[in-house]
């Protein structure tokens, strides 16, 4: 038995960037939201062939699953072992902790949220224009931690609790001059007017209407098609808690779409859970089970 090369390289992708995430359906988006959404929980390597036949449900084909599986393995997210003629894949360290991070966010996105006290996170950052990666970084960074940004060099949350993140964003770039606030607005601009200048919320109600057209009244038959159509969801939803800030009630449009979207994430995941479980087991992948537990695989 020999062991492919592990090392990590020296200066990671940002694998959360805004282009990754609200770009259209790829084999590389689909491999990551197996990985998230089944062999994080499972806690265990997968083979090769089974993760091309779990994204053959979805039309990716087998070249193109490969170059992904090799492509987030270059990244540093991925760990492979050869057995035999073989090839079984593992989360790194660094990709578990990656998927584990996203992972929560995605499963608690839509979930009620507490009332908001009027107070505003406020970061204030800037880089030099000719360090375009780094400033890349910052935007990406922020945009991940949920902060919008009004105005150049200027993000906002509603969601003070998030201090504790922004600073190791900060920490991690090391702007050239960065400044954070937190307390009330008392600017020109209405709150309402000040998060509709830092998110387009129209772009992001459209999306949603999408999300709730496409999954809504889906009725897949057997658990292949169940299992296809799981990772669909969760692919799709994963985009929202990088787009959606999360805004209290107050700051939304009425009737907001997103409540509705949540709804359907969340109800449409946990009825699907017991045949995508059955379906993975049957392709050699464990799958987290309804209650938590595993299924075993061969």
């Amino acid at each position: 038995m020999s062991t492919a090369d592990q090392s990590e390289p020296e200066e990671r992708p940002d694998p959360f960037s805004r282009r990754r995430e609200v770009a259209a359906t790829s084999a590389r988006s689909l491999l990551m939201t197996v990985l998230g959404e089944v062999v994080l929980p499972a806690g265990r390597p997968v083979w090769t062939q089974t993760v091309v036949d779990v994204l053959g449900l979805v039309g990716v084909e087998e070249k193109s699953a490969r170059q992904a599986l090799a492509r987030t393995a270059a990244d540093g997210m991925l760990t492979s072992e050869r057995v035999g003629r073989r090839v079984r894949w593992d989360l790194s360290p660094w990709g578990h902790g990656l998927l584990t991070e996203g992972a929560a966010r995605i499963y608690a996105h839509g979930r009620a949220r507490p009332a908001w006290d009027g107070r505003w996170l406020v970061v204030v950052a800037s880089v030099p224009e000719q360090q375009r990666a780094r400033r890349h970084r910052l935007r990406t960074r922020l945009a991940w931690a949920g902060l919008g940004s009004p105005a150049a060099g200027m993000w906002v949350s509603t969601d003070t609790g998030r201090l504790a993140e922004v600073r190791e964003v900060l920490a991690e770039i090391d702007p050239a001059d960065a400044h954070v606030i937190t307390g009330e607005y008392e600017g020109g601009l209405s709150s309402t007017e000040l998060a509709a200048r830092a998110w387009d919320l129209g772009d992001l109600a459209a999306r949603y209407d999408d999300f709730v057209a496409r999954f809504a009244e889906l009725s897949p038959a057997t658990d292949a098609e169940v299992l296809a159509a799981q990772v669909r969801l969760v692919d799709a939803w994963r985009r929202f808690p990088f787009l959606d800030p999360g805004l209290p009630d107050d700051l939304l449009p009425d009737a907001w779409v997103g409540h509705r979207a949540a709804e359907v994430f969340h109800g449409r995941h946990a009825e699907w859970a017991p045949g995508a479980m059955r379906a993975a087991g049957a392709l050699g992948l464990e799958c987290p089970s309804p209650t938590g537990s595993r299924s075993s695989s061969r």
